[in-house]
Parts: C-alpha cells; sequence; structure tokens
C-alpha cells in the first residue's frame, strides 16, 4: 500500500508499505480522501519537529470505508462510510475526569502525535470511528472534521438566531464558522485582509470586512466603525478571533458589544497583547475554542449531507496522494483554499480543479 511520509526538511515521500492487521478493538479503514489543514502545514514547514515522529504520517481530516474488523468489535461492519474523530486521551487526568476529555491534559491528536490517514489503509482505535450516511461522496465526508471544529466554535460562542457575528479571518475554517453561525440564525460578516479570500467570502453570500480599511487612514473607514454602522452602534454579539494575529486579537475586544462575547479560535504561538480596558469596560467574556466533541461531528456530519456545507466553493482541488508536496506548496502560496488527497482508488475528478482561488 501507499503511504505519504514527512522525513523533515519541508519533504514528502510516498513510500509502500505493508498493508497492516487490525488487533483487538481495531479497525482497518480503506482511505478514501484527506484533507490538508493549517496543522499540517506547520508540520511541513519543520515547526512542529518537537511534536512529530520522523516520518511522520499526516491526516486528520478524513473519510474512508471500514475494510475489516479486530476482534471484539461491534456496530460496525466492513463497507461502512465512516470518519475518524482523531483524539484519544486517558481518561484519567483532572480534564477527563471533569468530562472534558477532547482537550485531555495529555491529549493524542491521531494523524500528528501518532501516525495519520496518509496512507491506503489505516488502523484506528474502533472507538474513534464514527459512522457517514450513505450516498455521501468522500470528497464531501473528509469535510466533516472541519466542519465539526466550526460546530464546537459556534457552540461554544453560543450564537443564537439574530446575533451579529464577526468572523476575523476569512480562510477555510472562518469559512466554516461563519456557515455553521448562518445556520444558527446569525447575521455574519468576515473581516479578512486578503482580497481574494474576501471575494471567495463574499461569493458564499456573507458581509465582508477589508481590516485595511478604505484610502489613507479615514478613521470612519476600519473594522469597529463598519461594525458600529451594521450594528446600529451596538457591536458584535460574538467575534470569533481566527486570524492567528496581533491585530486579529486586539480588532475582536474593538468589535464586541457591552457583555459581548469573544472566543479565540486560533493557535497563537506567542503571547499577544489585549485591550484589556475594552474587555472591562463593556464587561466581556473572552472563550478559549478547542477541537470538538462527537455531538460536534454528529451535528457537522448533518451541515455536509443536506448541503448547508458549500463544499464545491471550498474544496480547490482534488489531487492524488503522489502530488501531495506540491498541494503543500500551492497552500502555502496561498493559491487554494482547502486542497483534499485522494488515497484511495477514483476520487481524483470529485471537485474541479480549480474552486475557490485562494
Amino acid at each position: 500500500m501507499k503511504t505519504a511520509a514527512y522525513v523533515g526538511n519541508r519533504t514528502i515521500e510516498v513510500r509502500e508499505a505493508e498493508r497492516p492487521e487490525p488487533g483487538p478493538g481495531q479497525a482497518r479503514v480503506r482511505v478514501s480522501h484527506v484533507g490538508l489543514c493549517g496543522t499540517d502545514l506547520h508540520v511541513f514547514h519543520g515547526d512542529m519537529d518537537a511534536r512529530v515522529t520522523i516520518p511522520a504520517i499526516l491526516g486528520h481530516e478524513m473519510s474512508g470505508t471500514i475494510d475489516a474488523l479486530g476482534p471484539g468489535v461491534t456496530g460496525h461492519a466492513p463497507g461502512d462510510a465512516v470518519t475518524v474523530l482523531p483524539l484519544a486521551w486517558d481518561g484519567t487526568c483532572p480534564a477527563c475526569r471533569a468530562g472534558n476529555e477532547h482537550i485531555c491534559q495529555h491529549l493524542d491528536f491521531i494523524g500528528v502525535d501518532t501516525p495519520g490517514a496518509l496512507q491506503e489503509f489505516w488502523i484506528v482505535d474502533a472507538s474513534t470511528l464514527v459512522a457517514i450516511p450513505a450516498g455521501v461522496p468522500g470528497r464531501d465526508a473528509a469535510l466533516v472534521e472541519p466542519v465539526a471544529v466550526a460546530v464546537h466554535d459556534v457552540r461554544r460562542g453560543e450564537v443564537a438566531p439574530g446575533d451579529a457575528v464577526v468572523v476575523i479571518g476569512g480562510g477555510p475554517i472562518g469559512s466554516l464558522i461563519a456557515t455553521v453561525a448562518r445556520h444558527a440564525g446569525a447575521r455574519v460578516a468576515v473581516a479578512e485582509i486578503d482580497a481574494g479570500r474576501r471575494e471567495a467570502v463574499a461569493r458564499l453570500g456573507f458581509e465582508t470586512i477589508d481590516p485595511g480599511g478604505g484610502p489613507g487612514d479615514d478613521p470612519g473607514s476600519g473594522p469597529a466603525a463598519w461594525v458600529d454602522r451594521w450594528t446600529g452602534g451596538a457591536g458584535a454579539d460574538v467575534v470569533f478571533e481566527v486570524s492567528g494575529s496581533e491585530a486579529g486579537v486586539l480588532t475582536a475586544t474593538a468589535l464586541a458589544k457591552v457583555r459581548g462575547t469573544v472566543v479565540v479560535v486560533a493557535i497563537h504561538p506567542r503571547p499577544r497583547p489585549v485591550d484589556l480596558h475594552r474587555v472591562f469596560w463593556r464587561e466581556l467574556r473572552i472563550l478559549g475554542a478547542r477541537v470538538y466533541q462527537r455531538t460536534d461531528f454528529e451535528t457537522a456530519i448533518g451541515l455536509v449531507a443536506d448541503g448547508t456545507v458549500p463544499v464545491d466553493d471550498l474544496v480547490s482541488a482534488v489531487v492524488p496522494i503522489e502530488e501531495l508536496g506540491g498541494a503543500f506548496g500551492r497552500l502555502e502560496r496561498g493559491e487554494a483554499m482547502k486542497i483534499l488527497v485522494s488515497v484511495g482508488e477514483g476520487g481524483v475528478g470529485e471537485s474541479p480543479d480549480e474552486g475557490v482561488g485562494r
């Protein structure tokens, strides 16, 4: 079988390996599609060499079918369409004992800390399997994991019908948060500095904000002034910080209404300045939102299956596993929104080669 491994120095190698056998409590999944995300790109850049075990088989956004089951596995059958909830927790730490297993203090993020889905046949614990309804294409099902991220974020922010929601960052996760928030009944605007991504977000039907403002330094043209006009002077009910930038953090607190909520979604690699006077003055609530729970996966599957998620607009390309290195290059150059890797037989061509341009 084919596998694709990061071997360091911004290098991916496609290798042949023996087909593995599932042990007790395990399943062997024939992988169909794998999505590439920002975390995978960080690994490719070498930023996580101290964490991953090289050679590292990446991939945690995936779809596939069960190929074989190990002893003791019930509730599943070969041929079932599935995705994988890529979290393994110890069940013993204080977070787990408090019911927060998804943010276990010793969490194993499968596809980063342990081998992931960029292999034709993948051995996983059967407890991580999540069923996909019949008729959902493998290309679409591979988006369930990032949609589950968005579902968790929106749920964490307690978005309600009629809320004014601003998403800072118009990449794949920002676009999905906007989609899920709109589905929850909110009116949504997306702030994105890149003009190409703003155009892509606008095609999805969202209001867009240019964080750079208008010509010159007109104080009436910035994001805070735009949101002030949009909300009749109130400010946004919920602001999602998805950009990962210092400016994004300061903008988030500037846009929230009195007793509004700021949800920090992006992974910030270093401490950021925060306008604590604004937090105090408006009694803002700042929340973190990390990964997801099984209920978020189940909700995400429904949103993908019923067409709420605009898969055709989000998936820029589907490429064979042999072109994985080039796919990372396209992502780092900002030439694609979401790229999927076709790992199993078929799949290439389920999406146009060019969809969302950035």
